[in-house]
């Protein structure tokens, strides 16, 4: 005898750390008169247990009610298998039948291990490399998705918008997400996420490579008078193909000098500062002669739109920049000390208030992170670490609050494009709070928002390419779909959940009009299905902070 509804169990494909609390849950979906779950056949009780390789009991325990889930029309059920802490592979078995020997659900193989943080960091890490623009990769290191070197971009035109003559240098930088743009406001927002972990944590030497790659870009984009270009772009979007190919099809250009680029810029270079002053001190103050003459430019022209065209490449326009001048001066004060810099700080503070997470449009975070992190403060810059300290608690406190009450144990209030990228900047808000705090349901509500990403979700899906078993095989990713190797690119995080859905007209086919199942493994699913720097760089980040935190190495 077996459920008389498709009952789903939903857990972390890939595994889970050896200390941190271990759940899975099962949703049941509601049907006919129990669409709000208050007919439903009460699972709460139900048996399950945990093998290992051998088929060996290794846990049992009951299923506990976690509540019903408006996004998916289920009610959700919970298993706390914790006690599980011996490294290693297992499976979860559930008994929903009526006789309770049924068996109903079953998991593949996962594992109990904190190797998994290291395997995933690395491939998070490398999946920068594959973003390489203007270089070859080759098989030594990319193995069998390596390519020869495009988009060289090392003596491009302005685009007519910005009536200038020349050529420049801007060669190299990351691809940006699917398509071939590069961007300075997206780039900013994704080398800025990555230095914080390397100044938080011990940084992986292929990590600060890779870092490295992008700030030489950013460096040849800044112009003689201190203003830094928007972003290189083809004139039209490029088709599903290859770089080499991409070349050869049209030209490239060089596309607007704005102040929200400027102060990415400088928030960004003055952060280089800091975690490049010790193992490359020329370098270091390099890009924070560069953060200095942004700022500087940015301040003398503080209304310098966005290029409003979009024929070829994102937009990325945002026509409120007070949270990029917040974090370019509260970086920059932190590398300088400069009292005019910080006599402005209590007025960015009010005027951009903590959020749950950082975004390419919203950057306030990065101030406020910044002057929580200030070394050995005193007198009124102990002022200013307290009171960023206060606010980053009390917007942690809400993101735990969140979790707490969702029944997938989500903090985000909408699948909005780029929903993985937004639960991985929760979770980075709270492993930047407890890096003072230590309070162990931070780490923990962390943990919890990357089980989602990795498996625990509506979809039962593995959001990263080559993580797991269900992991995405077609993401809207011009090279992986042209370069003749059947798995994509490993370590790329898509965007996930997305209850907008705005490519509906490109024939993406979901499987349901629930927000909760708003997915799809389609090339064309732009809205779902789509890879971003700035998605995969606070994954990348948590992942980081959460290895090093669960090694007891700054506990």
């Amino acid at each position: 005898m077996s459920c008389k509804v498709e009952c789903k169990i939903r857990y972390n494909h890939v595994g889970y750390g050896v200390k941190f609390p271990k759940r899975f849950f099962v949703a049941v979906p509601a049907v006919g008169e129990s669409a709000c779950g208050s007919n439903m056949r009460d699972y709460a009780g139900a048996r399950f247990v945990v093998v290992g390789e051998s088929g060996a009991l290794a846990f049992e325990g009951t299923l506990a009610k976690r509540g019903f889930c408006d996004y998916t029309r289920e009610m959700v059920y919970e298993g706390d298998f914790s006690n599980v802490a011996a490294p290693g592979k297992y499976k979860i078995k559930v008994f929903l039948g009526s006789d309770e020997g049924t068996l109903c659900l079953a998991s593949h193989e996962f594992s109990v291990s904190d190797e998994w943080f290291s395997r995933q960091l690395m491939a998070n890490i490398k999946s920068f490399y594959f973003q390489r623009s203007g270089v070859a990769l080759p098989v030594e290191k990319a193995g069998k998705w390596a390519r020869p070197a495009a988009h060289l971009d090392d003596c491009i035109a302005f685009h007519a918008i910005m009536n200038r003559e020349g050529t420049w240098n801007a060669h190299g930088g990351w691809y940006d997400a699917g398509d071939y743009g590069k961007y300075i406001v997206n780039g900013g927002v994704s080398v800025g996420t990555l230095l914080l972990a390397c100044e938080m944590c011990p940084p992986e030497p292929t990590l600060l490579e890779e870092i490295r790659f992008e700030l030489d870009f950013f460096l040849r984009m800044q112009d003689a008078d201190g203003g830094v270009f928007f972003k290189v772009t083809p004139g039209h979007w490029d088709g599903f193909m290859m770089p080499v190919d991409s070349d050869v099809m049209q030209k490239r250009f060089i596309m607007g000098k704005s102040t929200s680029s400027t102060l990415n810029f400088a928030g960004a270079l003055a952060q280089a500062h800091r975690v490049f002053q010790k193992l490359d001190p020329d370098y270091a103050a390099r890009c924070l002669a560069a953060s200095r003459r942004a700022y500087e430019w940015a301040v003398q022209n503080p209304d310098a739109d966005w290029p409003h065209n979009t024929e070829g490449s994102g937009g990325y326009g945002d026509e409120h920049v007070e949270d990029e001048f917040f974090w370019a001066r509260a970086m920059l004060y932190r590398e300088s000390r400069d009292p005019a810099l910080r006599a402005q700080l209590p007025g960015d503070m009010l005027l951009n208030p903590v959020q749950p997470c950082l975004s390419w449009r919203d950057t306030h975070n990065f101030g406020w992170m910044a002057l929580a992190l200030l070394d050995a403060p005193s007198g009124a810059d102990a002022d200013l670490q307290k009171n960023a300290r206060t606010e980053l608690e009390r917007i942690s406190a809400e993101i735990v609050n969140l979790h707490e009450a969702d029944a997938y144990g989500l903090s985000i209030r909408k699948f909005v494009w780029g929903s993985n990228g937004e639960i991985a900047n929760h979770a980075l808000t709270l492993l930047v709070t407890y890096s003072w705090t230590r309070d162990p349901k931070l780490l923990n509500t962390a943990m919890e928002l990357v089980h989602f990403v990795y498996g625990r979700n509506p979809v039962d899906t593995s959001f990263v390419t080559g993580s797991a078993w269900s992991s995405p095989m077609h993401p809207h990713h011009r090279i992986c779909h042209s370069d003749g190797v059947e798995e994509p690119i490993p370590g790329l995080l898509v965007g996930g959940l997305n209850n907008d859905r705005q490519d509906l007209h490109r024939m993406a086919h979901y499987s349901s009009d629930l927000p909760g199942f708003a997915y799809t493994d389609e090339r064309c699913s732009f809205a779902s299905n789509e890879t971003a720097i700035n998605w995969n760089a606070p994954l990348t980040a948590a992942l980081a902070l959460i290895r090093y935190y669960s090694l007891g190495q700054n506990t």
